[in-house]
């Protein structure tokens, strides 16, 4: 995931921007928040961290002005080093998904990281056994090659689209995809999926030739399919 980090300390700043490395994600580091939000403006940010004690304001009140003012859906995870529950349930309260206590612990910290991700739909897609090789998923830059061609993706397509590869044979409906995707509860009526997803498929050549499908299933929603084909095309390294 591409992380921005929101964290005065440059000692801190280190140590966070060490693990997430570690776990093979990218960082984007800040040291006040006018530069996260500024940058929350002109980058696509998987998840953000946020301290709570900042030079220029509140960490609590970048969080309530990222949801109410600046439309961010995306996950946060807020850290201080107040345990108190008190702090806890106003740090959520003010929408961040998640709370961590410092001193901050290596593998807690990216282990939470992983599950923010896996809810808001976000997975480093490889590629499936049986997914055929004419497609590659560049999971740092954000776009996908088929046969060698690099294709130009909307953000929003291209986390949809690597949805579908870490699930290849599994049914996915509207109403998750909307949730995952969109942050849209997925009782919400609209047909912004099946645009998108007509999108996708055309673009992504998802209609066999290739060896993958990605079929409409009737009232339900779609599924990525492997099929036979005789001229699959091998990607260039």
């Amino acid at each position: 995931m591409h992380i921005g980090v929101l964290e005065d300390d440059l000692d801190q700043q280190a140590f966070i921007e060490q693990c997430l490395l570690t776990a093979k994600h990218q960082v984007s580091l800040f040291s006040r928040s006018s530069e996260l939000r500024r940058a929350t403006q002109q980058h696509t940010f998987d998840l953000l961290i946020i301290d709570w004690r900042l030079p220029d304001s509140d960490g609590m009140d970048v969080v309530a002005h990222l949801r109410k003012h600046d439309s961010w859906q995306g996950p946060i995870l807020f850290i201080t080093a107040s345990q108190g529950e008190d702090d806890v349930v106003k740090a959520l309260e003010q929408g961040a998904d998640d709370f961590l206590a410092k001193p901050l612990r290596p593998s807690e910290l990216i282990a939470r990281v992983s599950a923010l991700g896996r809810r808001s739909g976000y997975a480093t897609v490889r590629q499936a056994p049986d997914c055929p090789e004419a497609f590659t998923l560049h999971t740092e830059e954000h776009y996908i090659s088929v046969a060698g061609n690099a294709i130009d993706l909307t953000e929003r397509e291209y986390r949809l689209a690597t949805l579908f590869f870490s699930k290849v044979g599994e049914l996915i409906t509207r109403a998750h995809l909307l949730e995952l995707v969109w942050g849209i509860k997925g009782d919400v009526s609209t047909r912004t999926v099946d645009t998108h997803v007509s999108r996708l498929r055309r673009k992504l050549e998802l209609d066999g030739r290739h060896g993958l499908r990605l079929r409409s299933v009737y009232q339900s929603g779609y599924r990525m399919e492997t099929c036979q084909t005789s001229h699959l095309r091998q990607v260039a390294e």
